[in-house]
């Protein structure tokens, strides 16, 4: 298996987790070498992939690429539980075999070893700001689709159709698995198609990606966007994120939640910010 290696100067650890859990690790391993604290994930099943995914990193951060056994890195399944989001929405693993709580909408996923399974800040949040803004008929965007947790999510709610992009191939092809399990492969469209090349409009586009990428992103963000729509992000510090809302004016924010110093924040063009914590 070929795994991220990322080394840090230890007083930078938290920060580096925080950076490999948005960037799609579905398990993390950590070293301590006293001065420095050395990091192994997966991110995608292409170097450049997880490049682009970890985005440009702070002085003193080294990333390396090393092949090791990926008997061990399989391991993280057996600890993997399913992902309370909301009081109607729960993500589990695939595999789980945990007790199902009656009236409560499940979308089981399959990670195949590159992605996170819902358990990130910035996913369930998503997830839970996907479940509130979809409503029945609406054209759905997916920008960095990963497994397809969010595309499941937004056609479990009603939408008519989604359009999943990620630059990573395995997340086309994780998106394509995990629909055809829960049936609605024919209703989410999954490709590794630019932004740039995607036609709007859509009622209702999730983002869940790194700031910078957000901030590049923005103008076609945007552009995509029906007159009436609503844009989710996350992926982003709740303590540091005025400069990805000054770059999508002039949507302004309704709405922002934040978990664990992460936040996810709805926009809409012309409202009146009602912003909340």
């Amino acid at each position: 298996m070929r795994v991220v290696e990322l080394v840090v100067p230890a007083h930078d650890a938290d920060l580096a987790t925080d950076r490999l859990w948005a960037a799609g690790a579905s398990a993390i391993e950590e070293r301590d070498d006293g001065d420095r604290v050395v990091f192994r994930t997966v991110l995608a099943a292409d170097d450049q992939v997880s490049t682009e995914r970890l985005g440009s990193l702070p002085a003193g951060w080294n990333v390396a690429f090393v092949d090791v056994d990926d008997t061990p890195a399989e391991t993280w399944r057996e600890f993997a539980v399913p992902i309370e989001v909301n009081d109607e929405l729960e993500i589990r693993p695939a595999w789980s075999d945990a007790p199902l709580r009656p009236g409560r909408t499940v979308i089981e996923i399959e990670p195949a070893g590159s992605f996170g399974l819902g358990d990130h800040p910035t996913t369930r949040l998503s997830a839970d700001a996907v479940w509130r803004a979809v409503r029945p008929g609406d054209r759905v965007l997916d920008v960095g689709c990963g497994t397809g947790v969010l595309s499941i999510v937004a056609v479990e709610r009603g939408a008519s159709s989604v359009v999943a992009i990620d630059v990573a191939e395995a997340a086309r092809e994780a998106t394509d698995h995990n629909a055809a399990r829960h049936g609605v492969g024919s209703r989410i469209d999954a490709s590794c198609t630019p932004l740039a090349e995607i036609d709007g409009p859509f009622d209702l586009v999730v983002a869940n990606i790194l700031a910078p990428t957000l901030v590049a992103l923005a103008p076609d963000l945007r552009r995509v966007l029906a007159p009436a729509g609503r844009l989710v992000i996350s992926g982003i510090l709740a303590e540091r994120h005025d400069h990805v809302i000054e770059a999508l004016a002039p949507l302004v924010v309704t709405r922002t939640d934040v978990v664990d110093a992460w936040a996810a924040v709805e926009l809409v063009a012309g409202a009146t910010d009602s912003s909340a914590g």
